[in-house]
């Protein structure tokens, strides 16, 4: 027994020792990912000691992403990210980190140039010149020509030259984006350990946004344009995807995390109401749409007669790899409910491939929910996560009262 607990106490030694031997600082670092325009795309990050090892926590707004799985090897340092399947692979020098962020995607490899820097909270500028303008409020937002041409609405908040929000669309949000107001220009960036975005404008008054850039990833350009309009919305939510006509029911039968095949019209799901959840462990807002589902939904309405299953469609088609990747979904948010693999991809018409009872597919998330009966009542394309402030409180308020009436039935 004594010798255990040497060994431990030497290897707790250890990972203490490797942490400081890294001088990593402790405290808020500035982060920029090198996109191929060369734009710098920043983001801040904490970086705390949590009994001798690392832990960071990505920050977008009110958002804290958590990452525990940091190793440290000498100079080098590597960042595991807890979602999206990517990863920093780093060298610490003269007090900065410097190396690649990689991004897996199935069959290839994403990656960006990454640095970052410690002591520094600011995002864009270390001292932003003034703001000449007040954005606060809500905007009707155009972004893309032509057949691209996708109208949003725009959500933000300012106070002094700080501004937080979101842009939401008919598939979901762009969630926690932080940035500034610096004299007569925007700017905003999200990093969530898969998504990077840089939104950038002109402000031509403080009723028009003009000259608009959006810059995802390592090449991704957009851009777009916005006018205020406080009455700004989105066509209905459950009005954008619908089953083939005569269709009233859908079906499927896809295979488990242990590879158990899994259906319908399994016994579990007899006369119960049944949420569907079509999502991918790539999807940042099927990320929102788990989180309400696992913290608050499950708990309060599967003891009274409902069921939740997901059917994931992932980057490739081999089921182990889609298997690794599900599993860390479930992992990390402690997912109660059935994940299915569905052996499809997120590609164009692939999810209507696997239920080819419905007539469109938009986007993900999309959550159809099944009455008691087995008939289908309601589709739900894209989710408003809790970044959206009022659309979010909106959404589970309708959702909760639609299962109510569903289970009263």
């Amino acid at each position: 027994m004594k010798s255990k607990t040497l060994l431990f106490l030497i290897l707790s030694l250890f990972a203490v020792t490797g942490f400081a031997q890294t001088k990593l600082q402790i405290g808020i670092w500035r982060g920029v990912l090198k996109t191929s325009s060369g734009n710098n795309l920043p983001f801040n990050f904490s970086l705390t000691d949590s009994a001798g090892k690392p832990v960071i926590a990505i920050m977008n707004g009110d958002e804290r992403l958590q990452v525990t799985d940091v190793k440290v090897d000498g100079d080098s340092v590597f960042i595991h990210m807890p979602l999206f399947d990517s990863e920093f692979r780093l060298r610490h020098e003269a007090n900065f980190l410097v190396g690649k962020w990689i991004k897996h995607l199935g069959t290839k490899d994403a990656t960006m140039d990454f640095v970052a820097q410690p002591n520094a909270s600011w995002r864009f500028f270390k001292d932003s010149p003034a703001p000449a303008f007040n954005l606060s409020g809500r905007w009707s937002a155009i972004f893309g020509d032509g057949d691209k041409r996708d109208t949003t609405v725009g959500e933000f908040k300012q106070t002094g030259s700080k501004l937080t929000g979101t842009f939401l669309t008919t598939t979901g949000d762009y969630r926690y984006l932080e940035g500034s107001v610096a004299g007569d220009s925007l700017y905003l960036s999200c990093f969530d350990g898969g998504h990077a975005f840089i939104f950038t404008a002109k402000i031509s008054s403080d009723q028009t946004l003009t000259d608009g850039k959006m810059y995802s990833g390592y090449s991704g350009l957009d851009h777009w344009t916005a006018v205020r309009n406080e009455n700004a919305k989105l066509p209905d939510a459950y009005s954008l995807t619908a089953l083939k006509p005569g269709y009233d029911k859908i079906a499927f039968t896809f295979r488990d995390l242990k590879g158990n095949k899994v259906s319908l019209s399994d016994a579990r799901f007899k006369n119960k109401v049944v949420i569907v959840q079509i999502l991918g462990s790539w999807c940042p807002n099927c990320m929102d749409e788990t989180t309400f589902f696992v913290n608050s939904y499950y708990a309060k309405y599967h003891p009274k007669g409902v069921e939740i299953v997901g059917l994931a469609y992932e980057r490739t088609t081999d089921f182990a790899k889609s298997q690794r990747t599900v599993q860390q979904l479930k992992d990390h948010f402690n997912i109660p409910y059935p994940l299915l693999i569905t052996g499809y991809t997120p590609g164009k018409g692939d999810p209507q491939k696997s239920l080819p009872m419905l007539a469109d597919f938009k986007g993900f998330p999309t959550t159809i929910i099944i009455d008691k009966k087995g008939d289908v009542r309601k589709i739900h394309t894209g989710f408003s996560g809790p970044g959206t402030g009022d659309y979010y409180t909106q959404f589970v308020d309708e959702f909760e009262k639609l299962t109510d009436d569903l289970l009263a039935e």
